[in-house]
């Protein structure tokens, strides 16, 4: 019987990889491949579309050589991608107009201040369930049409086409025919209306955007187009399923539930909670997303995160020198049964939800002369999860009912230390996946979908593995004085 493949493009904000797996989710092969990135000015960041574009080239073609499969056996192609980062490109020739504006970009900030002080923000996230802010693709669309000429210039002739990266790289992968997106994509450029599942004509005329520039909006496992001179690949093969890389990564964890949540430790921590057909809006200024849109039915996701998680880990070692790579500080940790009294609050870059004091930063409190680096280890990797405790409870408490299961991956979720002290501290249980790239595994789930080769949610349950399960077991006493000493401490940033 012939073999079923499938191939899962993620492309991230500082690399691609390219995924290969067949029906059973054996991972056949991957391949990745690193860019530049581009600081025109202190606050900018750019990425080269036509080196985004190579990087894909290049890891399908090393993935379906290392697989040794006919590529012909590839039955779908999903696509994750970084979220916000905006592309400008001309709808006939398919070449860049410029640089893509990355979701890391600070260049709009002060339109962002003055929009939030004319006091727009409340009606933009009733629509859009996000905040004003320059993190969203919005005011840079808004800024290329009003200061890169070539843009302005295409969109006056009705040349421009706008995307964020899934939609460049559907246009790529098409032979330029398709321009679409998905709910997931466009829930996050501040222009789409997460009630009525549209741009916003409002919005749109706000920010002084022409709706044509925009790409179709289609469901998440829709047949967005059939790949057309592909190096590397035969011409025809459906792409079947996209998704913001969070979103995804939630897919990917099988979170196919309401109260289901994903925490990716990164630099920084991002989770969502899944929230089912409910848009919650937070008390905590989190914000309210779209997760996916699939046979028809919408589901959301409530979304916060830490800005600090594994760079913490990177500071004690690039910053301090107590260890020499990233994965010592579990060794170095367990030296010691507890921080003994030392808390660490991980704010380099400030603190979001719930708490906002984005002027605050990191801060270690409580050390004596018995003070040992493997007590700072120890208050670092327990700091991370306790930002993330706070994070989690502000979830529970808008969706007014606990959490059902937590899932963890990205590099620190690799640490046992910290997953337990995550579980005892929550005390939830946390479920860690026999496949950590599950950014990819959503991507791939959603082709899957597309294609029917797995039939619903159930199968995809079924598909995903379990690697290890951490439940609490912390005294309820130890418990109570650990929050009360890192609630003490917030208190003080607040001072």
């Amino acid at each position: 019987m012939q073999k079923t493949y499938l191939l899962a493009i993620d492309q991230g904000t500082t690399g691609t990889t390219v995924l290969i797996v067949d029906s059973t989710l054996k991972i056949v092969a991957t391949a990745d491949e690193d860019f530049p990135q581009i600081f025109p000015k202190p606050g900018w960041v750019e990425h080269d579309t036509d080196v985004i574009w190579k990087t894909v080239i290049n890891c399908i073609k090393s993935a379906v050589q290392k697989s040794k499969i006919n590529p012909k056996n590839i039955s779908g192609i999903g696509i994750s991608n970084q979220r916000e980062t905006s592309c400008f490109w001309d709808k006939k020739t398919g070449k860049a107009l410029c640089n893509a504006i990355v979701w890391q970009d600070r260049r709009t900030s002060e339109y962002c201040k003055k929009l939030i002080h004319s006091g727009f923000e409340s009606s933009f996230q009733e629509k859009t369930g996000l905040l004003i802010d320059p993190y969203f693709s919005a005011t840079k669309v808004k800024w290329a049409l009003d200061n890169i000429a070539s843009v302005k210039k295409a969109a006056a002739t009705k040349n421009c086409a706008f995307g964020t990266i899934d939609s460049f790289l559907v246009s790529k992968l098409t032979g330029g025919i398709a321009h679409k997106t998905e709910p997931s994509n466009a829930s996050r450029t501040l222009l789409y209306n997460i009630q009525n599942l549209s741009w916003d004509p409002n919005l749109l005329e706000e920010f002084s955007i022409p709706e044509h520039i925009l790409p179709e909006v289609v469901s998440s496992t829709s047949l967005f187009g059939k790949t057309k001179k592909v190096p590397g690949l035969p011409d025809g093969i459906p792409i079947h399923g996209i998704l913001g890389d969070q979103q995804a990564a939630l897919l990917g964890q099988a979170c196919v539930e309401e109260g289901m949540a994903k925490c990716t430790y990164g630099t920084g921590s991002f989770i969502l909670l899944n929230t089912g057909s409910r848009i919650l809006k937070s008390r905590h200024r989190l914000l309210s997303t779209i997760a996916w849109q699939m046979d028809g039915h919408c589901t959301y996701a409530l979304e916060g995160g830490a800005f600090t998680a594994g760079a913490s880990v990177q500071w004690l070692r690039d910053g301090l020198g107590i260890i020499k790579k990233s994965s010592d500080v579990e060794k170095l940790a367990a030296q010691v049964d507890s921080s003994d009294g030392v808390v660490f609050v991980p704010a380099f870059t400030g603190i979001g939800a719930p708490h906002w004091l984005p002027n605050s930063r990191g801060a270690v409190f409580g050390m004596s002369r018995g003070t040992t680096k493997a007590h700072i280890a120890r208050a670092v990797l327990e700091g991370i999860a306790l930002m993330n405790h706070d994070i989690l409870r502000a979830m529970e408490n808008d969706m007014g009912a606990p959490l059902k299961s937590l899932n963890v991956d990205g590099g620190a979720s690799q640490n046992d230390l910290l997953m337990q002290f995550q579980a005892d501290i929550l005390k939830r249980k946390l479920i860690r996946p026999k496949m950590t790239e599950t950014t990819s595994l959503g991507a791939v789930f959603a082709a899957g979908l597309g294609v029917k080769l797995w039939n619903g949610f159930s199968e995809i349950k079924k598909a995903w593995k379990t690697d290890e399960v951490f439940l609490p077991k912390m005294k309820e006493n130890d418990r109570h004085l650990c929050l009360e000493a890192w609630n003490k401490a917030i208190r003080k940033l607040t001072d």
